[in-house]
């Protein structure tokens, strides 16, 4: 359901948000590595993230990237509607345009139930809870999210 790009956005924001106690810096080599995404698509997407204030970053050798405060309490939908849009949430599950609560497809109603459950996944969860979450278990960060 989700792009490459979104779920490693949602994956480099959680390993920021686990290294945020520790306050460093990460490098893009690192985050990328960690991720399980190629180094060019990580720092384009980390440069997305930056530029829409969902990370942090500083230039210069001592630089990288990190969360504040405030952007590790970021929901999923919130990076999910800024990577993808709101085709993925709100879009017909056959991916017709003229699908419709008055013209609906032949899994209109069936699909409009996971799509209702996924926003909500979505929208209760974030960035530091998930990173909370995964600390002290055996989750690894490259399979949190298969989405």
């Amino acid at each position: 359901m989700l792009s490459n790009a979104c779920k490693y956005a949602i994956r480099a924001m959680i390993y920021l948000a686990s290294r945020q106690s520790e306050d460093v810096k990460v490098n893009i080599r690192d985050i990328s590595a960690e991720v399980d995404s190629p180094e060019p698509f990580t720092a384009k997407i980390m440069q997305a993230l930056s530029k829409q204030g969902f990370v942090s970053s500083l230039k210069g050798p001592t630089g990288g990237f990190y969360l504040e405060t405030k952007q590790a309490e970021t929901t999923l939908l919130e990076i999910v509607k800024a990577i993808d849009g709101t085709q993925v949430l709100d879009g017909c599950g056959l991916g017709l345009k003229t699908c419709s609560d008055a013209h609906p497809c032949p899994i209109h109603q069936e699909y409009s139930h996971v799509r209702q459950h996924f926003n909500d996944m979505l929208e209760n969860n974030t960035i530091i809870g998930l990173a909370q979450a995964m600390h002290g278990s055996n989750s690894v960060l490259k399979n949190i999210l298969t989405i």
